[in-house]
């Protein structure tokens, strides 16, 4: 072999290694092909949950503790949190000047507004009752438009049968149905009017989160009844921690595929009407299953005083939203 003939043949076999298999093959002349990848699936990358706080947790519907919205964003943003999550009955004002001026303060802190818990209940055989509650609901979800919020937290509403917050917490969120009617009437009330809801959630790309919060939304069943009968993109669920007191794990993972929004609660000092021992790791790894990458909202539910127990909390859910648990 001459030199020129050498060097020819060096060439070509470099440039073959450098290939992919099948291309090696072509090279050499030949038309079999091997595959090029492994049979096991490549795992996907982790990506974690960025953490976002509710204005809930420093007003807490206490008398000691109800700060602004405006001091609630800055707080946020001094504690080190990704996102903001407003609650609607805590807001002053509804007017556009004050929408855009929370917009506003939140985009120079570097905050998104990532959520917003609204109230309205539909369980009433009162259909002018539940016509006024969905025009409430359509005017939320134009509120969140303005404000550039993705999802809002909407509930089913309940009997309204226990008079008492209070009791109806000692009852664990169980109560008498209206007499005459049953449970099947008040499913079919909460899904007519949340569907007479999703044209303007469409038109606004706002998705309601249905919570597990109490009445015919308390179990994850009853929360999945109304997503699979309505069965749109636009009517998702808002998954809350602390609102199961039995089977709660089961039910998470119930809700788990269809959640948009997880509201986190934290006890620091004791709760206000109960304490649960939530083991925040078992939940991450259930949403980690379910392919969760949406935010994780605290709403700190105890008794210690917000400027140590938000610290506390954010340092416990990054610990077990920022790794990959499964």
């Amino acid at each position: 072999m001459n030199r020129r003939e050498f060097v020819a043949s060096s060439s070509a076999v470099v440039t073959a290694a450098a290939l992919p298999i099948t291309s090696r093959n072509l090279v050499a002349g030949t038309v079999t092909t091997e595959p090029t990848t492994s049979s096991q699936e490549p795992q996907k990358r982790f990506v974690p949950n960025r953490i976002g706080i509710s204005t809930y947790s420093f007003w807490r519907f206490r008398k000691d503790s109800k700060l602004t919205i405006p001091k609630c964003i800055d707080l946020a943003a001094e504690m080190g949190f990704d996102g903001v999550e407003l609650l609607r009955i805590q807001m002053e004002d509804d007017s556009d000047t004050y929408l855009q001026k929370l917009k506003r303060q939140a985009f120079v802190n570097g905050l998104d507004l990532m959520g917003m818990s609204t109230h309205q209940g539909f369980v009433t055989p009162d259909k002018e009752v539940r016509q006024q509650n969905i025009d409430k609901t359509i005017g939320f979800i134009e509120m969140a438009y303005k404000l550039g919020i993705p999802t809002i937290r909407v509930n089913t509403g309940r009997w309204g049968t226990t008079k008492s917050f209070d009791q109806l917490m000692v009852d664990r969120g169980i109560e008498q149905r209206l007499e005459g009617h049953t449970d099947d009437e008040g499913f079919k009330w909460v899904i007519d009017s949340l569907t007479a809801c999703l044209k303007t959630a469409e038109k606004c790309g706002v998705i309601l989160g249905l919570e597990n919060h109490w009445g015919l939304g308390r179990t994850a069943e009853g929360v999945m009844r109304c997503i699979n009968a309505i069965n749109s993109p636009w009517l998702q669920a808002t998954l809350d921690t602390g609102n199961f007191f039995e089977r709660r794990h089961q039910q998470f993972e119930i809700m788990a595929p269809n959640t948009v929004l997880v509201q986190a609660k934290t006890y620091f000092g004791g709760g206000t009407w109960y304490t649960i021992d939530i083991d925040y790791e078992k939940i991450a790894a259930i949403l980690q299953k379910a392919n969760y990458r949406g935010y994780i909202s605290l709403e700190f539910e105890g008794q210690e005083h917000y400027e140590t127990a938000i610290p506390k909390s954010l340092e416990l859910l990054r610990k077990s939203f920022g790794k990959r648990q499964t």
